[in-house]
Parts: C-alpha cells; sequence; structure tokens
C-alpha cells in the first residue's frame, strides 16, 4: 500500500480539527446552523492555513444530512461521497490552469442544473487571482445573481489581484497565518497518533519553519521522519535535515561581527557550508535571531513573546548590551536584503560573506547606521585605552617586542592642536611633495601616550621611507601644521606590530573628529 504524506491523511474533516482560524470556523457554522448561507465566498491567506480544507468542509457541512452544531456528521452518504471526491455536487477548479473565458463559460452552463442529490452545489475555485479579465467579466454576472442552489467559494493567496467587482460580490474572510504553539500543538498530538518519538523542542523548531502554515510544517515533519525513520527525531536530527543552524552558532558569529573579526565570521560560514547547511535557511534563521535580540532591547518583558528557552535568553540579554539598537537595524537591513538576493543567486556563498564583510566594515556604507556602529566600535578601542598584544608569539622575544608596541593610555579628551590638525589633515598632507603624500596617506593618525600625533603604519615601506627621510619629509610636516594650525607639535612614527590592521588596533581620529573634504588631482 502506497504512502499518504501527514498533511493529506490528517487533513480536517470537520470544523472543530482546523486550527488556528477558530474566527473563520465559528462564523460560517453560525451561517449553516441560523441559515443564513451566502452565495459567495473569498478566502484569502497564505498558502496551508487552511483555505480549501475549509471550503470542502463547508460543502460537506451545507449538504449533511445530519449536521452537528453547523459541523458535517461525516457519516451521510453525502459527506462520505465529498470527502472520496467522488461528489457531483463539489467541483473544484484550479484557475492556474483552467483560467480562460471558456473555462467559466462552462461553469455558466452547468449552473443552470440542479444538484442530483443534496441541497447545494459547490463550485470550489482555487488561486482565483490567476483568471484573465475576460474570464473574471464572465464570472462576473453568474457570480452576481447566482440560482440559489449554488454556492461559490473562490480561495486566493494574493487578494489583491481580485477586481473590485468581484470582492463586492463575496464574503471576504481572511486566514491568519498559524501561531508556533498552535502548530506545534497539532503536530505533538499527530505524533502521538502515529506512534513517532519526537522531542518537543524538534517540535517547535519544525513549527517555527512552516512559517505560519501548517501544511509546510506537516512536510517538513514527514521529510524529517524519513530520515530518521525508526528513531527518536531530536532536535540535533531536525537541525541537520532542514539544513539549519543552533542558536549557539547564532551567538558565536554575532560575537565576531561585534569584535570586527572578519576572518572568524568568514570561518564560522565556512564552517556550516562543509556541514551542508542551506544558506538561505542560515540567513533567515539569522534575522530572526537578531529581531529577537531588538525586541529585548526595546522592552521589558519580552520574554513571552520570544519562542527561546531561559538559557538562550540569558544569552541573548547579555549580547543585546553589547550592541546599541541602531547598529542591530543595520545588520537586521543589511541581511534582510541579503534574504531577497540569495532566491535568484548563483553564488550565494560569495553573497553571504560580502554582507559579513559589510557588518564588520561600517566604513563601506555611508548611511547613518554605519555611521553609529564606527562609532560604537570607536568608542570600545578608546575604552581599552591600550592595543592588545599580539594573539600568539613564536617565543618570549617577539612578546616582549608586541608588549613594546602597546598604546598608552589616551586622555579623556583629544587636545586642540591634534583635533585641529586632523580635522584639516587632508589639505595638510595634500601639500606634500608626491612620495610622501602618497605614504603619509598610508598612516592612520591616532594619539600617542605624550599627547602627539602618532602616525601608525601597515605599510612598512612607508613606515620606513618616512623614518628614514625624518628631515625631508617630517620637518616639511611640522613647518605645513604649523603654518596652518600656528603652532608646531611633535609627530611620531610607528609601525603597527599588533595582529589587527591599524584601523582597528589603534582609535583613527579621522572618526572621531569631522575634517574637510578635499579633491586630490592624479
Amino acid at each position: 500500500m502506497s504512502y499518504t504524506a501527514l498533511y493529506r491523511k490528517f487533513r480536517p474533516q470537520e470544523f472543530e480539527d482546523v486550527k488556528g482560524q477558530e474566527h473563520i470556523v465559528t462564523t460560517l457554522k453560525n451561517q449553516i446552523k441560523a441559515e443564513r448561507i451566502g452565495h459567495a465566498y473569498l478566502f484569502c491567506g497564505t498558502r496551508g492555513t487552511g483555505k480549501t480544507t475549509v471550503a470542502k468542509i463547508f460543502a460537506k457541512a451545507v449538504n449533511c444530512e445530519q449536521p452537528k452544531d453547523g459541523s458535517p456528521c461525516g457519516n451521510c452518504p453525502a459527506c462520505r461521497a465529498i470527502t472520496a471526491g467522488t461528489s457531483m455536487n463539489v467541483i473544484e477548479i484550479d484557475a492556474a490552469s483552467n483560467n480562460g473565458v471558456d473555462n467559466i463559460r462552462q461553469i455558466r452552463e452547468e449552473v443552470a442544473y440542479r444538484p442530483t442529490e443534496g441541497r447545494y452545489k459547490v463550485y470550489i475555485i482555487d488561486e482565483v487571482h490567476m483568471l484573465s479579465a475576460g474570464a473574471f467579466n464572465a464570472l462576473l454576472k453568474t457570480l452576481e445573481e447566482p440560482p440559489s442552489y449554488v454556492i461559490f467559494i473562490l480561495a486566493t493567496t494574493e487578494a489583491h489581484k481580485i477586481p473590485i467587482t468581484i470582492l463586492s460580490r463575496c464574503q471576504r474572510y481572511d486566514f491568519h497565518r498559524i501561531s508556533i504553539d498552535t502548530i506545534a500543538e497539532r503536530l505533538s498530538e499527530l505524533m502521538q497518533k502515529e506512534r513517532v518519538d519526537v522531542e518537543e523542542r524538534a517540535l517547535r523548531y519544525v513549527a517555527k519553519a512552516g512559517d505560519g502554515s501548517m501544511r509546510d510544517a506537516l512536510s517538513l515533519l514527514d521529510q524529517c521522519i524519513a530520515f530518521h525513520l525508526g528513531q527518536t527525531l531530536t532536535y540535533e536530527n531536525v537541525l541537520e535535515v532542514l539544513g539549519a543552524v543552533d542558536t549557539e552558532v547564532f551567538s558565536e558569529l554575532l560575537q565576531q561581527i561585534i569584535q570586527k573579526e572578519i576572518a572568524g565570521a568568514i570561518r564560522t560560514l565556512e564552517t556550516l557550508v562543509d556541514e551542508g547547511r542551506e544558506l538561505g535557511q542560515m540567513v533567515n534563521d539569522f534575522t530572526w535571531y537578531l529581531r529577537n535580540l531588538l525586541l529585548l532591547q526595546s522592552s521589558d518583558g519580552m520574554e513571552d513573546v520570544l519562542d527561546m528557552s531561559s538559557e538562550n535568553i540569558a544569552v541573548l540579554k547579555e549580547q543585546a548590551e553589547m550592541i546599541s539598537p541602531e547598529v542591530l537595524i543595520r545588520y537586521i537591513r543589511i541581511f534582510s536584503e541579503l534574504s531577497n538576493e540569495l532566491r535568484y543567486a548563483a553564488q550565494k556563498r560569495i553573497l553571504v560573506e560580502i554582507a559579513l564583510i559589510k557588518l564588520c566594515r561600517p566604513e563601506m556604507e555611508t548611511d547613518s547606521a554605519s555611521l553609529a556602529d564606527r562609532i560604537e566600535s570607536l568608542e570600545r578601542k578608546l575604552e581599552k585605552g591600550v592595543v592588545a598584544a599580539p594573539k600568539a608569539a613564536a617565543d618570549e622575544g617577539k612578546k616582549q617586542d608586541a608588549v613594546s608596541h602597546e598604546r598608552p593610555a589616551l586622555p579623556a579628551a583629544i587636545p586642540d592642536d591634534i583635533r585641529e590638525v586632523v580635522k584639516n589633515w587632508r589639505s595638510i598632507i595634500s601639500e606634500s611633495g608626491g612620495v610622501s603624500r602618497s605614504y603619509l596617506n598610508k598612516g592612520v593618525p591616532t594619539l600617542g601616550g605624550q599627547g602627539e600625533l602618532l602616525l601608525v603604519f601597515d605599510d612598512k615601506n612607508a613606515y620606513e621611507y618616512l623614518n628614514e627621510n625624518k628631515a625631508d619629509s617630517m620637518d616639511t610636516l611640522k613647518t605645513m601644521i604649523a603654518g596652518r594650525i600656528g603652532k608646531e607639535i611633535e609627530i611620531s612614527l610607528r609601525m603597527n606590530e599588533t595582529a589587527e590592521r591599524a584601523a582597528d588596533a589603534f582609535p583613527d581620529l579621522r572618526q572621531l573628529i569631522p575634517f574637510d573634504i578635499v579633491e586630490e588631482d592624479f
């Protein structure tokens, strides 16, 4: 005997089995009990929320010989025939493939004949928004004045595409997305019937992955059970089958982004790819993770809204204190845009890598949220006061050398003369000679331990050239600065010996102080 998918096997056969649409079920049952049945209904809502299922139950209820509290009995000949799909009184039409004028004309001819058995002829037109303009016009007259024994039920996922002339002739019912709790409860109930051992945490993840669709959740659960047939379905099994990523990985990834560790973030992504994780799903889940962080920051008492364990919420709260809402909104925006791009992308991994680099390098963007991220990053560096030593050293001699390059503590305020120099930095060095100007541009201006202007270089050639030609290049620079601000200042040079870029290891004063903009000729 062939296997029947869960969503087909457990499709609701009476109103009481429909989950998450109580507002619609109650209204339809009351209409049946009071015999106030309309002639045209429009069922709107996202996929898998029960539109066609409720339409079939309603068709059974209006033709049932012994309805119970507005719900079909399920035992009379009419109910059994409709359930089996053999009833001549219920006609299902897929408008996606039968969307022409001739298809609707055939309906107009058929409605002239009374039902052979039962009280009503019910036409269920699925995906009705796919009908052509001519087909809608052909349907209009029949929909406006149908025979008393005919009921039209139009179902669609895109109600905005339905002509207003059709909408105004129908009773409209909007099917809501089904909550995670409701889906998880239903899945648990069905697993008991199927005698499948499943962890509650696994069911809740499947319910969340269903995105408000009971049918999608059942299909995903079917897939997970088939992969681990005969075993207890655990949370880890579900993550493996669906290509999802656990919360702990998101916590680690966010920590790397906050610390601006591009290499670490890329390595985490590489690990996920090697494990076969689906990148589109990973991006969606990480966006939800960021959303949960934002909710925790926005208001107290959000723990009840978040569908997470107390341990994970504790981790979220800790991370929420490390990042501002403005920066978090920027992260969410970038990943939301990425989610749309991935749908049609051939090189998904490259797009995700670029997004991670954007998060770690806010200077790549010029919007206000990126500026807030840059300022927040600089504030963290200023709070530390010194440059961290390299993460690893080959021997004690190298370790001592690294310590010698530690950044001295910065004063609470930047001296006015240094502030004035940095403000005019680009125009000052633009007056230097060609080679000196090129090398000075590679230095990161920061504050030295004695309050002097400190230039830190990643480029060894730039550092050595300027250091060896102090009498020429550096003295000239001091003279130009004195002419600009009316005061001579001390300038020192340093080679960056840390494991990070100079712009990351040292506070770049150009990002703290608004500076002039100079157009250079090349």
